[in-house]
């Protein structure tokens, strides 16, 4: 079984007296039925799991229950046996928001107070905004993503006390020695190749073959831009096209999203598709960074609304995009191949893994920074600039960044493929796969 962080979260919420309803939302595929499902059954004698998505497409017994008699009463025509107290039951619901009033009654269940409740979904940020009762008070949302590099590395037999070494040494800001950090790298270039979806990662770890883990992650990303598809009829398209032009968006200079390509017209703007990259983001499925102009803590308050890149959320699907079966130009680091593209998206989605809102600097004079970072501890700005080829000291926009008066930067980071910690001024540098201590 794969190690995930969130395990422990959701294990805690169980085990508590609180009244919340843990809620996981997420992108498909991400893992969420198989831990809430691993965890409730060795926390609960009897364990109830309904799955919503296959009762639309079915009996559509809870379709129309509004009320919590009504839902005892129809989850006992499938699990009466099961329904015990509440120190004992679990009830799941999961993919809830095939039923959005699912959400509301949530709310009443947690007042009553019969059973211990779970519940998973995909598209909840978008199915809340379209419940006229949110349940808040009453529910716990967290977000679940792909394995992080961290949880990749407990998947390919490193041990807590070797990565928790290694941690050690980035807490100090100290390098790895040399075979250490060609260990490290080689894992690094693995996760580039395999990413973090559950089944791409255990269809590597089972067979070691690539073409396996392709065919996987080509699947998952076609069926998540289907399933954007279905949405809404008059979107689709837009949708459609926005999500399949990501990649191509992160082989340009500027990565950023091009209103005027998505439907090839001139004249349309950020606005007009509002809607869409709401979706692709509540989703789960595209990661968002905004620009920002003027990067002061807390950078949420000078975010642009017209400038925003789009990541996918696993680095796994985008490089077999760009790369297919040849593992050559990430394992071998050529130097003719431009891997920029791919090492952002890793640490976009390590970011956005560990709680962090992204951002990038833009400004047309001064030139672009990869990311910005809240730390609120120094309730200051963090700028991190990844580099993937052997010039990682050049970085003029960085320089100038951190020599801005105006801008009360303490530290920077570069991250690169170089083994030794090294500092320059406010600048340091340290090795990539030093991203999943942040």
């Amino acid at each position: 079984m794969l190690f995930r962080k969130i395990e422990a979260l959701i294990e805690e919420h169980l085990r508590s007296k609180t009244s919340k309803i843990l809620l996981v939302d997420g992108a498909r595929q991400v893992g969420k039925t198989y831990i809430i499902r691993y965890v409730g059954k060795k926390l609960f004698s009897n364990f109830i799991e309904v799955n919503l998505i296959e009762d639309a497409l079915g009996d559509r017994l809870f379709a129309n229950t509004r009320t919590v008699e009504d839902f005892y009463l129809r989850l006992s025509m499938l699990a009466g046996s099961k329904m015990r107290q509440k120190e004992n039951t679990l009830v799941f619901l999961d993919e809830i928001q095939a039923y959005p009033h699912m959400l509301t009654l949530l709310k009443f269940l947690a007042q009553d107070d019969r059973f211990t409740y779970i519940a998973s979904g995909s598209l909840l940020g978008v199915t809340l905004s379209q419940t006229t009762s949110i349940p808040m008070g009453s529910i716990r949302k967290v977000r679940m993503f792909p394995l992080d590099f961290e949880e990749f590395l407990y998947a390919n037999g490193l041990n807590e006390y070797t990565i928790s070494t290694i941690r050690k040494k980035f807490e100090a800001l100290a390098s790895l020695d040399e075979p250490m950090h060609e260990k490290m790298m080689d894992l690094f270039r693995k996760y580039l190749l395999v990413g973090g979806l559950p089944d791409a990662v255990n269809s590597y770890l089972a067979e070691k073959n690539i073409q396996s883990v392709r065919e996987i992650q080509s699947e998952i990303h076609d069926y998540y831009a289907a399933d954007a598809s279905k949405y809404d009829e008059v979107r689709k398209l837009k949708i459609r096209r926005i999500y399949d032009l990501i990649p191509s968006n992160m082989e340009n200079k500027k990565k950023r999203v091009i209103a005027q390509s998505i439907e090839n017209k001139r004249g349309k703007i950020f606005s007009d598709y509002q809607d869409e990259f709401e979706y692709l983001i509540s989703a789960g499925i595209a990661l968002p960074v905004q620009a920002i102009a003027n990067p002061v803590f807390p950078l949420i308050e000078s975010s642009g609304k017209n400038l925003l890149k789009l990541y996918l959320n696993d680095v796994g699907i985008l490089s077999g995009i760009l790369y297919g079966n040849n593992i050559r130009a990430i394992m071998e680091d050529q130097r003719s191949i431009n891997l920029g593209s791919i090492y952002e998206s890793v640490v976009a989605s390590e970011l956005t893994a560990h709680g962090y809102k992204l951002f990038y600097y833009d400004n047309r004079n001064k030139g672009e920074v990869d990311y910005l970072i809240d730390d609120y501890d120094s309730l200051s700005v963090v700028p991190i600039e990844v580099k993937s080829g052997k010039d990682y000291t050049v970085h003029s926009a960085l320089t100038t960044f951190v020599n801005n008066d105006d801008y009360p930067v303490i530290k920077a980071f570069v991250l690169s493929n170089e083994r030794e910690v090294k500092h320059k001024g406010k600048i340091t540098y340290i090795p990539i796969y030093y991203v999943m201590f942040f």
